[in-house]
């Protein structure tokens, strides 16, 4: 065999293996693409029951203002918590793939929940609240978006989930590296009691 065959063989073998590379790379990207396009779809899910529960919130508030006129400091807690998770919930929205964000919504989200506690357990005092249609109604509304939103997030975790298994997989973990593809981080709450739904019964 002459040294130009030679040549020629060990040029074909290195364009073969550079184009499985390049193939590998190309379906790793594209597969870790889909894994983050689905948790930024799943955040979207829990972007929509935050949006319904920020909505629920000052209208709570609206009506048990009426009847607890001296726990303004109880209600404006609320509402600010409500506006902290609200900025918070917008930020992610822009990046749900952003872990300081994600952090700082799942503190805002707790803090929120611990307003919203408070305020329904002094709310307990006011019999004539307790027994008003429109907070009996806003308060049913509250906790099946409440629901919902568990189960949102729980989606949400999974998809996260999912695509760090496949970002940290050698070699994937390469191709993540080159393109910038960080790992997602969960939403959760630190708090145990945080986790579950508000009680929003009277």
């Amino acid at each position: 065999m002459s040294i130009f065959g030679s040549f020629m063989g060990i040029m074909l073998i290195g364009l073969l293996v550079l184009a499985a590379v390049v193939f590998f790379m190309i379906i790793t990207y594209n597969k870790l693409i889909t894994y983050r396009n689905r948790y930024e779809n799943a955040f979207k899910q829990i972007d929509v029951q935050l949006t319904r529960r920020y909505e629920l919130i000052p209208n709570l508030v609206e009506v048990a203002k009426g009847y607890m006129k001296h726990e303004k400091e109880t209600l404006e807690a609320v509402i600010n918590a409500r506006n902290q998770a609200f900025s918070a919930g917008q930020a992610v929205g822009q990046n749900p793939g952003d872990p300081a964000a994600i952090k700082n919504l799942a503190a805002a989200e707790q803090n929120l929940g611990g307003a919203l506690g408070r305020l329904l357990m002094v709310a307990e005092s006011y019999p004539d609240l307790k027994a008003n249609q429109n907070m009996m109604a806003l308060q049913e509304e509250l906790t099946s978006t409440e629901n919902k939103l568990a189960y949102a997030r729980q989606g949400f975790n999974d998809a996260v989930t999912q695509f760090n298994i496949n970002r940290d997989q050698f070699p994937a973990n390469v191709v993540a590296g080159l393109f910038g593809f960080n790992r997602a981080e969960l939403l959760e709450m630190e708090d145990p009691k945080a986790r579950v739904a508000p009680k929003v019964s009277f």
